[in-house]
């Protein structure tokens, strides 16, 4: 991403504010940050201002309106989200969306903050969906979205046929879809959720499932347990309900660590994998290989 690009971007909202920022006698400076799968984050600096910059891929087609327009809603209502500054394409087509840049994600972790981690995420489970004001989430089939090239992984595909039938699965509040501590950023006091690309109707239970195991698996046993216990705690699950969908979350991580092999990288991500592997009754160690 270069100077030359970033004034090339046909804004479709902010408009006035961005001109307002970027001027041209503006001297910034631009640091790539940490990036998914699917697009460049960039953060801008010029002088005190820091802003960030995603660029999705010619591969993605997020619908960047929704996340604008979504994130300035909850903005409002007090959600700990970024206040969205503006949207559109780059001279290549790309779908763009600039935020203020709301500081790092968590190096350390103690019960209070993964207390307040729980809190943020069930805010967002339990927002009406009236608040909304007309602004319509995707309903997405559980399995075509969350399991991507399923058809080539039979050994997953068959547990999911047997689970997911188990669960009963509900379209009835907000999802984040990969609330994890890399979609998660603290500065001054303030959390920031970011990363709303898989925002849809969905069920609380699979999204709180799905950061659970992540931060088992990448923050240690510790704090995963700490993090599980706040959601049981909060009557997020049953026991039996969890199991079922740890299981769920768990095929997901597996099948993306076979297609994005550095998402299994390292050999306490792979031992804590197997653990929760090991301790599920729905899942068989050797999925991981």
């Amino acid at each position: 991403m270069v100077i030359d690009q970033i004034n090339e971007i046909r804004w479709l909202e902010g408009g006035t504010a961005i001109d307002a920022l970027f001027t041209p006698s503006a001297v910034y400076t631009i640091t790539p940050l940490n990036s998914g799968l699917e697009a460049e984050v960039v953060k801008i600096s010029m002088a005190d201002n820091h802003a960030v910059l995603k660029v999705w891929n010619r591969d993605s087609k997020p619908d960047v309106a929704l996340q604008y327009n979504l994130l300035r809603i909850l903005s409002a209502q007090g959600i700990a989200v970024s206040q969205p500054l503006g949207y559109g394409r780059d001279r290549d087509g790309h779908s763009v969306l600039l935020t203020p840049y709301d500081g790092q994600s968590f190096n350390k972790l103690n019960k209070s903050i993964l207390s307040t981690l729980v809190q943020k995420l069930n805010e967002i489970h339990r927002f009406p969906i009236p608040e909304l004001r007309g602004l319509s989430l995707p309903k997405y089939d559980f399995v075509r979205y969350f399991f991507p090239m399923i058809e080539k992984h039979e050994d997953i595909k068959l547990l999911l046929e047997q689970l997911v039938p188990k669960v009963s699965m509900r379209h009835n509040c907000m999802i984040h879809g990969d609330y994890n501590l890399g979609n998660i950023l603290y500065m001054n006091g303030k959390y920031s959720i970011i990363d709303w690309t898989n925002v849809q109707l969905g069920d609380s239970r699979y999204d709180a499932a799905w950061s659970i195991l992540l931060m088992r698996i990448y923050a240690g046993e510790r704090n995963g347990s700490i993090y599980q216990s706040l959601f049981m705690d909060e009557g997020s699950f049953t026991s039996d309900d969890f199991e079922l969908f740890e299981a769920l979350a768990c095929l997901r991580w597996i099948l993306l660590s076979r297609i994005a092999p550095e998402l299994a990288k390292g050999r306490d991500t792979l031992s804590r994998a197997r653990s929760i592997l090991k301790n599920n009754p729905y899942l068989r160690e050797d999925l991981l290989g």
